[in-house]
């Protein structure tokens, strides 16, 4: 339903009070086909065939969600009414545009860790009203999902953790009024704040911003004395240093650029003569 929902807002957006061209459409059935002018990660699937399932078309796929695609590739047929076809066009594009350049953007990352048994994470750092649609991408090029909002699990920044004087009685108190199955997850900027986090019970401890080494001292004082506690490593990790952080031996690292740092690959529909 949630799927639905925002295929509806978004043709509505594009759409207003009715596409102009369907008053004088000729009243007959057209084939147009998406066509890859760029390397890329097809990701898009569901939701195109929600829009399909609204606008009465019929999609025919040959690249699936997860493909891999090159320049030239036929990835969808659709067939319908001229009318419906062309007023769906911008929207099925920029779904299928934006999911699939976030795919696209995501596989490397999940390559650079292949072999160190890491989980790459996404962030909260979503476009308004765009977090289930961009997290789904997230997935569909191979990485994890990080909490989805605020009330999925309990996590304590350097903001929330200004006003808490007594952090292991804060985390006493949260056990007994947030939900049993809920996690609770510090962030640390040095060593020693990530192990005042571990003895003060987190169930995971974010290694912000802190060089490998430091990350490093963190994964070897969590083995020691804190082996159920899941270590992740965010802050400023790109490409080229993702490996290295993940040689630390963390849990997870997240990262916020897999998604606004997308840059938008390039598809285009064209009508079958």
């Amino acid at each position: 339903m949630i799927i639905q929902e925002f295929v509806k807002e978004v043709l509505l957006e594009d759409i207003g009070r009715g596409d102009l061209f369907g008053r004088v459409a000729p009243k007959r059935e057209a084939t147009a086909q998406i066509v890859a002018k760029s390397e890329g990660i097809v990701a898009g699937q569901p939701y195109l065939e929600a829009l399909a399932k609204f606008c009465n078309l019929r999609l025919y796929w040959f690249k699936r969600d997860g493909d891999t695609f090159v320049p030239g590739d036929v990835l969808l047929k659709i067939d319908g009414m001229a009318a419906d076809l062309l007023a769906a066009e911008r929207t099925l594009l920029n779904m299928l545009l934006h999911a699939s350049s976030i795919a696209t953007q995501v596989r490397p990352y999940v390559k650079a860790l292949e072999g160190t048994g890491v989980l790459l994470l996404d962030t909260r750092k979503t476009r308004p009203m765009l977090r289930n649609f961009e997290k789904y991408a997230v997935r569909i090029g191979g990485a994890v999902n990080h909490r989805m909002g605020l009330d999925d699990a309990l996590m304590l920044k350097d903001t929330h953790l200004s006003l808490i004087d007594d952090l292991e009685a804060f985390i006493q108190e949260a056990r007994r009024q947030i939900p049993f199955t809920t996690k609770i997850e510090i962030e640390c900027e040095s060593v020693e704040d990530a192990v005042r986090a571990m003895q003060a019970g987190a169930d995971i401890v974010m290694c912000d911003n802190m060089a490998p080494e430091a990350i490093a001292e963190a994964v070897k004082a969590r083995n020691a004395d804190y082996p159920g506690v899941l270590l992740e490593a965010s802050g400023n990790i790109t490409l080229e240093t993702i490996r290295q952080v993940a040689r630390t031996g963390v849990d997870a690292i997240s990262s916020g650029a897999i998604i606004h740092q997308s840059r938008w690959i390039d598809l285009s529909m064209k009508m079958a003569m």
